[in-house]
């Protein structure tokens, strides 16, 4: 098995207080997910930074009929938030809705790099990483969840969408799980009871 880390909207406008969609319990988030890249990159896992990014000039994006508008372009919202930088041998990709297959390259990136499963952190639990997962996991990916490393504004949210993730289209692991086998990985990762 090959295995990616795929890094959704971590952020300024999610991370850093002057941001739109900021939440205080993400300084938790961050700090889990820091050590979720620190120990993909020693194991030498494909990371792929993905972040939400909207046109300055165009004001019928659609997703702003729904929330108000957000990292814009070019903007210190769409920042890596702080300890979140790029490496060498690493991707980026700009993502304008919720999931990061959306019209991205995800997909094609991961074939080509022939990936069979993919470990997502991030936020939002209930938007975005969802998205993703569920994406992940129609694609023929298996998806691995790590709890810690994301996080929602609305907690009824963030604990119904990983009971979702974790029964119907990945596994849902906790920090400890994901640091005792990540760097011996032989195989897919199975739930542990």
């Amino acid at each position: 098995m090959k295995w990616a880390l795929i890094l959704v909207d971590v952020i300024r406008d999610f991370f850093h207080p002057e941001g739109v969609n900021y939440h205080p319990e993400y300084e938790n988030v961050l700090m889990s997910i820091r050590r979720v890249l620190a120990i993909a990159r020693q194991a030498g896992w494909t990371i792929i930074h993905v972040r939400e990014t909207h046109p300055i000039h165009h004001d019928q994006d659609f997703e702003f009929e729904k929330l108000p508008v957000h990292c814009l372009e070019g903007s210190a919202a769409v920042e890596w938030a702080d300890g979140i930088e790029v490496l060498p041998g690493e991707h980026v990709l700009q993502k304008r809705r919720y999931s990061a297959f959306f019209e991205t390259d995800l997909n094609l990136l991961l074939r080509e790099k022939a990936i069979d499963q993919v470990v997502v952190v991030g936020v939002k639990t209930n938007v975005c990483v969802r998205a993703t997962v569920q994406d992940a996991f129609g694609w023929g990916y298996r998806p691995v969840v790590i709890r810690e490393a994301v996080g929602s504004n609305y907690v009824h949210l963030h604990e119904a969408s990983l009971e979702d993730i974790n029964r119907y289209m990945g596994i849902v692991q906790s920090l400890d799980q994901f640091e005792r086998w990540a760097l011996s990985l032989e195989g897919e990762v199975h739930r542990e009871v």
